[in-house]
């Protein structure tokens, strides 16, 4: 677990894969690919993997997205523990992870949340700074364990999401 400085390239990074993932799941997309994340958020550290967010119609027509993701290079992650509203990938494996994808449901409150809590950090300076306090105290302490420091984030979030009138999805489990 390795928070690093913001670089300034990581937007780069994400309109790299943003068109091709648009172009792959075009039939399935609700809504353009969005950045989301600590790598969307100027002047934030982060851990270095750029975080997307694939708005669909539907979650279950998305299903037939899995083999045209995967001819692309996503590997598909079938443990999700939050498989029951989306689909998430990740490139090129899990040892040297550079990119995410969640495919949800466009009016998912969880799509929403993960837009919002973005959108609050780049409003926010105060906010950021206590986030990226917060994020490298965590990174400390939960050093081996990517699930713990992701989990122990919830609080802030749901906290920061109430700041701007957004009511927490029920178990948010918001991850960058």
């Amino acid at each position: 677990m390795e928070i690093v400085e913001y670089d300034p390239q990581w937007p780069a990074r994400f309109a790299d894969q943003q068109g091709k993932v648009s172009a792959v799941l075009a039939q399935w997309l609700a809504g353009p690919v969005e950045h989301i994340g600590s790598t969307s958020v100027p002047g934030l550290g982060a851990k270095p993997v750029i975080d997307m967010l694939a708005p669909v119609r539907s979650l279950g027509e998305a299903q037939d997205a899995v083999g045209v993701l995967e001819a692309d290079g996503w590997l598909f992650w079938p443990d999700d523990p939050c498989r029951h509203y989306r689909l998430w990938f990740l490139r090129p494996r899990p040892e040297a992870r550079t990119h995410h994808l969640h495919l949800i449901e466009h009016d998912h409150p969880d799509a929403r949340a993960l837009l919002c809590f973005r959108d609050a950090l780049r409003a926010d300076q105060e906010l950021r700074q206590e986030y990226a306090q917060l994020k490298l105290d965590l990174a400390d302490q939960h050093h081996d364990n990517r699930n713990a420091y992701s989990n122990a984030k919830s609080a802030f979030i749901e906290r920061a999401l109430r700041g701007i009138g957004i009511e927490p999805p029920a178990r948010t489990r918001l991850r960058e």
